[in-house]
């Protein structure tokens, strides 16, 4: 397979994508600043592949944070091995943590995954597994921040990691987008990537779920409870969507660190009794469609998002999404897959883009989204192609 042709690997190989066996299995290590039980985008992407590829007997270790020092330093689920080291400070999202270096440079590891670039963790990683001497790749997940100073040194910390992100085997896209985003930003050549989308598949929802339900008409705004992703806009717009449709309600979908902040602008809003926060576990796969299901609209008014994983699921059940335009949520737009409104609009222009899709449901074209089988398949393709040891499929 030619470093070209895996720019295309998360759309070209369709619905015949299968999880390959291997011969002598392949030792992986995917590093991810937060993993489970913590709830992210990054961490249920790393959950769904990495315990797909242990199922096709690779040996499959997730090397991550734990800034509380209360999480076990090691742990089995699903065949996947964990492994946890302590990090710091831990009311902060740096996450300095020394023992990444360790854990890979004494490992014998075939491959080593970095995932995420945004804190502390991804250079060490990086550093160490050029030490060792151990192929690395790592897929951006290129997510906001809520910190505006953060991300106003988005552009000068990508500039400080080209030297170890240009030493990367692949940089993995998730949207195509971020292809050519990146490679302007690092000034990096097309091959240098390649495009793995996120799966966004759930299991299929047993009976008929409606959204039309005797409690009234239910938005969900899902993701992470943080600042940049958006949900106190919606909020703010809930007093003039209830205008018109007083019997809506709004599910949070999600846990983090703004959820009081959230609360606080409800009840100064006077509509905290129409507001719901709960998050469903990202294990807890059945459970969030059939609730999905149940949403007369799913909103996301992120600053910033890249491939986001609980809209695609969204669309996968046929609901009709409202995003902002901005990011990979106008690619979703663009493709005709969601309805966009601009990222600064005021509360009436929100509620008014809302009030719309109630009205006028937009449901996106029936196509065939990428699945979970898929991305794990492609990366094991990837990892079989950069391993430093021949690993081949059978």
């Amino acid at each position: 397979m030619t470093s070209s042709s895996l720019t295309e690997l998360g759309v070209a190989q369709g619905a015949d994508a299968k999880l390959g066996s291997t011969g002598p299995s392949l030792r992986l290590l995917m590093v991810t600043a937060r993993y489970l039980p913590y709830m992210g985008g990054v961490e249920n992407h790393v959950y769904e592949v990495a315990r797909r590829l242990a199922r096709q007997s690779v040996e499959v270790t997730v090397l991550t944070t734990d800034p509380s020092g209360q999480l076990p330093t090691s742990e089995q689920a699903e065949g996947v091995t964990v492994r946890r080291v302590r990090a710091w400070p831990a009311k902060a999202d740096y996450y300095f943590a020394p023992g990444i270096y360790r854990t890979i440079t004494q490992g014998n590891w075939d491959v080593v995954h970095v995932q995420c670039y945004h804190t502390l963790v991804p250079p060490l990683a990086m550093l160490a597994a050029l030490r060792a001497n151990i192929p690395y790749v790592l897929t951006f997940h290129g997510g906001g921040h809520s910190s505006r100073l953060r991300n106003a040194l988005r552009g000068a910390q990508q500039t400080l990691l080209r030297p170890l992100m240009a030493r990367a085997e692949r940089l993995i896209a998730v949207a195509r987008f971020e292809i050519e985003f990146f490679g302007k930003r690092l000034q990096l050549p097309p091959e240098r990537f390649a495009l793995i989308p996120n799966g966004c598949d759930l299991p299929q929802v047993t009976g008929t779920a409606s959204p039309a339900t005797t409690d009234g008409t239910l938005i969900a705004s899902v993701g992470r409870l943080e600042y940049y992703k958006g949900h106190q806009r919606v909020i703010a717009a809930l007093p003039h969507i209830l205008e018109q449709r007083p019997d809506a309600r709004l599910w949070i979908a999600g846990v983090g660190p703004y959820e009081a902040e959230l609360r606080r602008l409800a009840t100064r809003l006077g509509v905290a009794d129409r507001v719901e926060i709960r998050a469903i576990p990202a294990t807890e796969r059945s459970r969030m469609a059939t609730e999905l299901s149940k949403a007369a609209l799913v909103v996301l008014l992120s600053e910033y998002e890249t491939h986001p994983i609980a809209v695609l699921e969204a669309i996968s059940l046929g609901r009709p999404v409202l995003v902002a335009d901005t990011s990979g949520l106008s690619e979703l737009a663009d493709q005709g897959l969601a309805r966009a409104v601009a990222l600064h609009s005021t509360s009436q222009q929100v509620a008014d883009a809302v009030l719309d899709q109630l009205r006028r449901p937009h449901q996106p074209p029936s196509i065939r989204l990428p699945t979970w089988d898929e991305c794990a398949a492609d990366l094991l393709h990837l990892y079989q192609t950069v391993a430093r040891r021949p690993v081949c499929a059978s």
